[in-house]
């Protein structure tokens, strides 16, 4: 019989960290939570046909660590429980954050630097925003290439903030021990 210790050694020789470990659940849940206190502090601004939801600056974390996927898309579908378009966006929002997160960390691994990396989220994410767009188009008849163009532009402006903010952390400490940290 395999015990624990075996169980985990064997899963790290395969490159197969459990994601249920009580360190990557505690990181998981800091980043639910972070992004669900992010978006409803700025409500309004986090729905609607105008969206400048700065919690989406933790659409970068995928690019660390699978981990982030999961808990982005928890934090967004949590935080769309207060969505004027209730479980609909719930749905909508956290199957098109998964795929879109789950993109950008296989794409994150084919890239060799970091600046990329960092570069190819905002892009992968402003694209994505017709998932939205389409939502609110069918719901509230929405012009669907104009909710596109603005709600990209919320997202771009949204991971910009983001980027920035990563910018100047990079420019005050190591980020080799935040990135560290991170995985």
């Amino acid at each position: 019989m395999i015990n624990k210790q075996e169980t985990s050694a064997i899963s790290k020789e395969l490159g197969q960290e459990s994601l249920l470990t009580t360190r990557n659940l505690s990181k998981m849940a800091m980043i639910i939570a972070l992004y669900v206190v992010l978006t409803l502090l700025i409500s309004p601004l986090s729905y609607g046909m105008i969206q400048i939801r700065l919690a989406e600056m933790f659409n970068f974390l995928a690019i660390y660590h699978r981990r982030y996927i999961g808990a982005v898309t928890l934090g967004v579908a949590l935080a769309n429980l207060s969505s004027p378009l209730g479980m609909v966006d719930v749905i909508v929002g956290s199957v098109s954050t998964f795929i879109v997160l789950t993109i950008i960390y296989f794409v994150s691994q084919k890239l060799t630097t970091d600046r990329q990396k960092l570069l190819c989220v905002p892009i992968i994410c402003s694209l994505s925003m017709f998932t939205v767009a389409g939502e609110l188009h069918l719901l509230l008849a929405a012009p669907f290439w104009l909710s596109w163009v603005t709600i990209g532009v919320g997202e771009f402006i949204s991971l910009t903030i983001g980027l920035v903010i990563i910018w100047l952390m990079s420019r005050m400490t190591d980020m080799t021990r935040i990135k560290k940290m991170l995985q």
